[in-house]
């Protein structure tokens, strides 16, 4: 097999699986459409470890080729091919791994589902979708696959499409995408323009230096660095798609969605598109300070803001949802300082742990006869052992625990901004520094209200969702939580493992031996990831430097104030909130971004097309342009209808009159002729 084959393969597997669940899956029934989709990944997830192993071993070289054109237009060629090097075969192995045990997971939380095959058949074609993403090797399939995305997303999350909640939420997950892709469109559309031509990553990439110090004219009278535009418009694509201030507020509604597929989208797949695209667009990036500056600050504003709205929440998944937003902003973070490997580092490790996180939620919630809130929890421990220790083997990877991987990606990050000479490193750091504590404040908010405490669905009455599609009603007085089945629990297994091992395993080839070679470039003037290899000794080392490092103190005491207030003074956080009413209210709207958005461009939107809509197609084009031209018509019909007598004598007539006027015309014109000789 070819080297173009293997990664055909390893794309298009999850591609057949979807193909034959969703058109197929009333033939070949409910096992069928899974063994179809779980071999499809397991082949591509396989096959990927296959070619990461060969990265890692010195034996694969970096392939780039374009396997076939589907389009030429205007000397613009629109092929269809791979770029494979470090950077991408990591990428591989997190997303087909993480979904085949979202695959195997599925089995078990959507077993009651009526849209089993038709699940099963949009999240093998997600997964091919992603990987379209990350092997491309030019914008235009960079393009495709950032689509395919969006799209799939937006089926996903509306998958019970009954629920009202639900259509909202993948709509506004669609809209407030497409005004990120709108400026991601713009910027690939720059390097069309002024990149030589061609959208291939090799050529624009070979051609950007010449561009250094180009400028464009935006506004009459303003030059801006071509460069920094470019980066900043394709940035503002990665805002929607990771979910960055200000378009972040589709995420933490997706998880109206199943779990399954929160998990995939939040932890592996699409909210890291955005993370991904610019690590490989490293080059472009180390041209503009600007844009580098830009990103940090996006960045922080994520990582702490959102993270501040995790601790008021009840939800199980909507918390979770917020710790991946902080999270995204953390890696904003590190790409900003041109840490560029130590994002991609903690997307790795996050995207196991988060996965960890999200399914171990589903489990709690299957217990829970599909009740989210955390407030009907508690005492879980007692009922759900699997689930309690896996949960909490990923809580303590979230908030970098030393020995636990989230702690090398995440003090990593941390000490990269430090070393930045960035002007808004100063002001990251100490929001990266702020945001430990967040993170591991509501991180056990969630684990001491869920799996310690008093069981609290005892004292609740019973209740019924009308709009649950799983037709459960939550726990009554009398009923106990279960532990989930096998083919639940087995993938929280599998994935607490790479949670605890796999940032120990890594830190080393990763951040600094040389791994991302050639895949990633850092300028000299950005010496952030030099300074770091200088101060690193090795992974055990990091960990025994951790203990005596401000982040473990400040993760301490975010999990001390979470025990202290929810399982000693479970009365404290009503009296806060109550003190602190403004501040709580702000939190609980999130900033009051939604009512913001709603009111000014929902409804701005709506009052401008009844405007076009009563004005330009009422008024002017049917009421004067159709209907006026057809009363005016009309007019002249019915004058020259009067006319049409039937009688001969009156044409005669007519035609006499005709005569004589000519006659009279031509008499007159002789006159004055006459005249003018004399």
């Amino acid at each position: 097999m070819s080297e173009a084959q293997l990664y055909l393969l390893i794309a298009l597997a999850p591609l057949a699986g979807s193909l034959l669940a969703g058109l197929a899956g009333k033939i070949i029934g409910r096992v069928g459409a899974h063994t179809a989709t779980i071999l499809g990944v397991g082949i591509s997830a396989v096959l990927s470890l296959y070619v990461l192993y060969g990265f890692a071993t010195g034996t694969r070289q970096t392939f780039d080729q374009n396997i076939y054109t589907w389009l030429t237009m205007g000397g613009l060629d629109f092929p269809v091919g791979f770029l494979i090097d470090g950077l991408t075969a990591m990428m591989m192995v997190v997303v087909t791994s993480v979904s085949l045990m979202v695959h195997i997971y599925t089995i078990g939380y959507m077993a009651e589902d009526k849209g089993y095959q038709r699940f099963f058949s949009y999240i093998s074609l997600f997964t091919f979708s992603m990987l379209m993403l990350i092997m491309s090797n030019n914008f235009v399939q960079l393009f495709f696959g950032w689509e395919a995305v969006g799209l799939v997303s937006y089926l996903l999350i509306g998958f019970w499409f009954k629920r009202p909640t639900a259509i909202f939420a993948n709509l506004k997950a669609f809209l407030v995408n497409r005004v990120g892709d709108f400026g991601f469109i713009l910027g690939i559309g720059l390097i069309s323009a002024y990149f030589g031509g061609s959208l291939n990553y090799s050529d624009v990439f070979a051609h950007a230096p010449a561009l250094k110090n180009a400028t464009i004219s935006i506004f009459a009278g303003h030059d801006w660095s071509l460069m920094t535009v470019v980066c900043i418009l394709l940035f503002v694509g990665a805002m929607g798609k990771s979910a960055q201030f200000p378009l972040h507020v589709w995420l933490p509604d997706s998880m109206e969605g199943p779990t399954p597929i929160s998990a995939l989208i939040h932890a592996a797949t699409m909210v890291t598109a955005g993370i991904f695209m610019v690590s490989r667009m490293s080059p472009l990036y180390e041209m503009s300070d600007v844009a580098l500056n830009f990103v940090l600050i996006i960045g922080a504003i994520t990582a702490l803001f959102m993270g501040f709205l995790g601790m008021v929440q009840h939800d199980i998944k909507r918390v979770i949802a917020y710790s991946t937003l902080s999270q995204l902003g953390y890696m904003t973070m590190a790409l900003g300082v041109s840490a560029y490997s130590v994002a991609v580092f903690h997307v790795m490790t996050h995207a196991f742990f988060k996965a960890l996180l999200f399914l171990a939620a589903g489990s709690v919630i299957i217990g829970m006869h599909h009740d989210q809130d955390m407030r009907h929890m508690g005492n879980l421990k007692k009922y759900m052992p699997i689930t309690w220790i896996t949960l909490l083997i990923g809580n303590l990877a979230l908030i970098g625990t030393p020995f636990f991987s989230g702690f090398y990606s995440k003090d990593s990050i941390i000490e990269a901004i430090s070393f930045s000479t960035l002007p808004a490193a100063p002001i990251a750091y100490w929001v990266s520094v702020v945001s430990v504590f967040v993170t591991a404040f509501y991180s056990f908010r969630l684990y001491f209200l869920v799996f310690h405490g008093k069981e609290k669905w005892r004292e609740l009455p019973e209740h019924h969702d009308e709009h649950d599609s799983h037709e459960h009603h939550g726990l009554g007085k009398n009923d106990n939580p279960h532990e989930s089945p096998w083919v639940v629990w087995l993938p929280l297994v599998a994935l607490a493992v790479p949670s605890v091992i796999v940032g120990f395993l890594t830190i080393q080839p990763l951040l600094y031996g040389g791994f991302f070679d050639g895949a990633i470039h850092i300028s000299e003037n950005h010496g952030v990831m030099h300074h770091m290899k200088e101060h690193f000794h090795g992974a055990v080392a990091m960990v025994m430097h951790g203990f005596t490092a401000l982040p473990f103190w400040l993760s301490l005491a975010g999990v001390v104030a979470a025990w202290f207030m929810y399982m000693k003074a479970p009365s404290l956080p009503a009296k806060i909130s109550g003190s602190l009413k403004p501040l709580y209210i702000m939190l609980d709207k999130k900033y009051w971004l939604d009512e913001i958005y709603y009111g000014t461009f929902a409804v701005g939107a709506r009052k401008l097309g009844q405007f076009f809509w009563k004005v330009g197609d009422v008024a002017i084009i049917d009421t004067f342009f159709v209907n006026g031209a057809a009363k005016v018509v009309g007019f002249f019909a019915s004058v020259v209808r009067r006319m049409q007598t039937g009688f001969v004598y009156t044409y005669a007539t007519v035609m006499v009159f005709g005569l004589l006027v000519l006659l009279t015309l031509w008499f007159w014109d002789l006159i004055k002729q006459t005249l003018n000789l004399m």
